[in-house]
Formats: C-alpha cells, sequence, structure tokens
C-alpha cells in the first residue's frame, strides 16, 4: 500500500507551466469594494479612541481571529472577533489591528493579507483563499479608503510587534500569529474593551434597533408557518424559517436559534429544534438576527400554537408577564443592576406560593439560603446585549453584575417559569408548559426605551398577533 496521500489536484495543475501562463493575463478589474454601513468608520475610530485613553503609552494589538475547523478541508463560517469589530469595523479574516502611542494617544494600523493575484498560484490553487475559487476581495486599498484607517501588508507584523518597548497589550487566544509574537494574554486588555463596550454610542444602538426590526420580521415569518409546521413540518420547519429571515437582512442567527415547542418549551436551551409542533402547545421562540455589523438582537415570545391559550398557559403567561413588567421599570440610571432581577423573582415566588408550589414562605425562598422558586428558573432574568448575545461578559463583577445601570447600556429582561413534563412538584396540568417573555431594553437619561416593543407582550395581544398572521390552523 502506498504511503502518498490523496491529492486534492490530481491534475496537478500548479506545475503545469502552459496553464500558469495562460491563467496568469487578461483578467479585467473586480469589484473590490468594501460595503460599510454609513457612520461605521466614524463610530470605530471613537471607540479607538476611548481605548487609547485608557492606555497610554503602550502598544494595543487586536485579532479578528480565524474560522475554526467544522471537519477536514470544511471551515465554519468566518465571525470576527467582538473586540476586533468593535474597533475597526472591519471583519476579514487574519486581520490584526495595532495602535501605536503616539504623543497623548495612538496611531492605528490594520494588517491585512492582500488578495493574491493572477501571478501568485494562490489564485487558482488556494481553495481557501483563492479569488478564482471564493470571489473577488478587498483589499488593502480598499479597507483603507472604506474605514479611513491605515493598512499595511500583514507579513509586516512580526516586524512591527519586535521588541519590549513599548509594551505590547494583546488580545490572546484568537489569532495564531499575534499569539507566536507577543508575551503574556493581558485580561487588563479584555476587561477594559469589555467595560468600555458597556455604553453603546447611538450608531451602536441604531443597529441593535435594525437587528430588532429585522427580528420582529422573523418572528412574524415563523407566526404565518405554524400551519406548516403543525403538518409535519415540527420545530426545524421553524428553524429554518426564522434562519432564512436572519441570513436575508443580516449576517444570520446572533446564536442558536431556540425553536421550543410544547414540551421542550421548558428546555431552557432547547436549540436542537428537533421535535413536533402540536396545534394545542405553546412555541417558545427566541431567536434574534445579527446584522452584518455583527449587532444582534435577542428577543423571546411564547406563542399560543392555536392562536389561543389554555387556562394553565394563561395561568402560567399572565404571571411571567407580571414578572416582566416589575422587572422592565426597575430599569433606569442608577439603579443597582441586579433590581430587575430581583424585582422579576419576588413576583414569580409570590405566584408560585400562591399556587402552592413553594415549601415555605416567599421570604424564606427569597433567601440567599432558600431559593426554591429557582427549581422552575435556574437561568438569570436579563443580561447586556450589543455585539455578543451575552455583551461584555469580560467586564468586572463590579462593573457588571455588581454595578448600577448607565444611560447608553443595553440589556434584555427575559423571566421565565419552566415545568418540565416530568416535574412531580407540580400538578399535571402545569407539566410541559414553559413561558418566557425578553424584550431588548436601552437605559435612557430618565428611564429606559424597550427596542422590541413592535412585538406585543400581554396574552391576548400575542393571542390576536399570532392569529393575524398563522389564521386557522384547521383550514
Amino acid at each position: 500500500m502506498s504511503d502518498r496521500p490523496a491529492r486534492r489536484d490530481p491534475s496537478k495543475l500548479v506545475e503545469a507551466a502552459g496553464f500558469r501562463d495562460y491563467v496568469r493575463d487578461d483578467w479585467g478589474p473586480a469589484d473590490r469594494r468594501v460595503r460599510v454601513v454609513p457612520g461605521a468608520a466614524e463610530a470605530t475610530a471613537a471607540h479607538r479612541a476611548r481605548l487609547s485613553a485608557a492606555f497610554p503609552g503602550k502598544r494595543i494589538a487586536v485579532g479578528a481571529g480565524r474560522a475554526p475547523v467544522r471537519s477536514n478541508d470544511t471551515d465554519y463560517e468566518f465571525r470576527a472577533d467582538s473586540d476586533f469589530a468593535w474597533l475597526t469595523g472591519c471583519y476579514a479574516e487574519g486581520a490584526v489591528l495595532v495602535m501605536h502611542p503616539v504623543g497623548d494617544g495612538h496611531d492605528a494600523v490594520l494588517h491585512l493579507r492582500e488578495p493574491a493575484g493572477p501571478a501568485e498560484a494562490d489564485f487558482f490553487a488556494n481553495a481557501r483563499d483563492g479569488e478564482l475559487w471564493i470571489g473577488a476581495a478587498p483589499g488593502l486599498a480598499e479597507w483603507a479608503e472604506a474605514l479611513g484607517i491605515a493598512c499595511r501588508p500583514l507579513e509586516e507584523l512580526p516586524k512591527v510587534l519586535r521588541g519590549q518597548l513599548p509594551e505590547v497589550l494583546a488580545a490572546k487566544g484568537v489569532e495564531p500569529l499575534l499569539d507566536a509574537l507577543v508575551g503574556a494574554h493581558s485580561s487588563e486588555l479584555r476587561t477594559t474593551l469589555a467595560e468600555l463596550r458597556r455604553i453603546k454610542d447611538d450608531w451602536e444602538i441604531g443597529q441593535l434597533q435594525a437587528a430588532v426590526d429585522a427580528t420582529v420580521l422573523g418572528f412574524a415569518d415563523v407566526a404565518r408557518e405554524l400551519p406548516e409546521a403543525v403538518r409535519g413540518g415540527g420545530e426545524r420547519w421553524l428553524q429554518g424559517t426564522f434562519d432564512r429571515r436572519a441570513r436575508t437582512l443580516g449576517n444570520g442567527p446572533g446564536y442558536a436559534s431556540i425553536v421550543a415547542a410544547g414540551e421542550h418549551a421548558p428546555v431552557l436551551h432547547w436549540t436542537r429544534c428537533d421535535g413536533p409542533v402540536a396545534e394545542d402547545g405553546v412555541l417558545l421562540l427566541d431567536a434574534g438576527v445579527e446584522m452584518g455589523t455583527l449587532y444582534t438582537a435577542d428577543v423571546t415570545r411564547t406563542f399560543p400554537v392555536s392562536g389561543e391559550f389554555s387556562d394553565a398557559q394563561a395561568r402560567v403567561y399572565d404571571l411571567v408577564y407580571e414578572a416582566h413588567l416589575a422587572a422592565m421599570a426597575e430599569v433606569r440610571p442608577g439603579r443597582e443592576y441586579k433590581a430587575f432581577h430581583d424585582a422579576a423573582m419576588r413576583v414569580l415566588a409570590e405566584g408560585l406560593h400562591d399556587w402552592g408550589l413553594l415549601p415555605g414562605s416567599v421570604d424564606k425562598s427569597l433567601d440567599p439560603q432558600g431559593q426554591h422558586h429557582r427549581r422552575y428558573i435556574v437561568c438569570g432574568v436579563g443580561h447586556m446585549l450589543g455585539l455578543d448575545v451575552h455583551d461584555c461578559a469580560r467586564a468586572s463583577a463590579e462593573s457588571y453584575h455588581e454595578g448600577v445601570l448607565e444611560p447608553g447600556m443595553a440589556l434584555t429582561v427575559e423571566p421565565g417559569l419552566y415545568f418540565h413534563p416530568n416535574d412531580l412538584t407540580v400538578p399535571p396540568e402545569l407539566r410541559g408548559i414553559g413561558v418566557r417573555i425578553e424584550d431588548d431594553l436601552v437605559v435612557t437619561a430618565t428611564g429606559n426605551q424597550v427596542i422590541s416593543d413592535a412585538l406585543p407582550i400581554t396574552r391576548h395581544g400575542i393571542s390576536e398577533w399570532v392569529r393575524a398572521r398563522a389564521g386557522s390552523l384547521g383550514s
């Protein structure tokens, strides 16, 4: 048996002189434009200025990263590192931003790989990067013009980062080349970036609103397809319906969509989406469109598949709705971050106690050593939102969960109740019911703005909304 590996190019085109000569010439101009959302260049320049002020006199390096391998020679789709995207507005694989200290600030240089031209073998021989395989790609000049930032070849990066002075603060673990060139990982840089990203500027809020608006359309698409899902398409049909909208209006889903029908609704992260959709159940849809700028929505609604909630489903929905209103009322500047969590949990604990589902008093359950009500809601009731669905996760506890709300923060409020079908602590009529209501909010100077309020949240409102789109399931 031969020990020679199979070749992906059995015809050996790279070695064919005639082909090499013929493929090199007579190519017209290609469309290499970078399509940038208006305001992106200005916004990311302001973001770099904020980071510059936090680290005077230090070199800063952040990479875009690379697509991970899915299987053998196929990769997952590339998505740029969120910190890199926040600082540059560039979404090129393998790119690295270096900020050089100059005077009181920094000069930014973006290092990218220049596309291989027809004179290079990679033009036709590299299935991962070659333009004959993947299409025309922007070069250094196009990125520089679009983003207003100096662009240099990636090959210059080793020289740029050579030496110990000034110190290099680098975000490691994303770009292998950067990891190899710098010293220890700087957790301080990632923490600072996360804390800077807590406060969204007007451009960012506009991107979040666009993501929410696209998500609302996706939810309407799903509602219209409920009859087909009941007829046999199931959860996968609805998942594909939403994901098609996300790919059409944005980069794609911002996270793995949760399409949980019937007894799957209590499962917090039901991303398998492989079950049937029963007419007498509810559908819990937790999904968000990620825009081309990588800002994502995160919205949840719980639909009555038939257009009408049963009595038991209505009981659960109304309690979650009451908790949702109480939580949103606490989202305003100066309030502790945990205030909206506490408000929702108290309403839920009181309701569960009234239903006889708690082993003791409400206060005993709410005590940190009690938490009996959390059997039915083990997750939290909100998180920050932005470039990541769980944004600013590397921020310090003091500036996040233990901090206070400030104008410009974007977050979700998402209380719920989850009664698993095999939970013997709840009466049979409640088993298998899961309800979550999730809205996206921005903290304003005087309170909050619910940017997902195009979708109804009252029980009657969501029922009418579903009926208006799905029609009669029996027709």
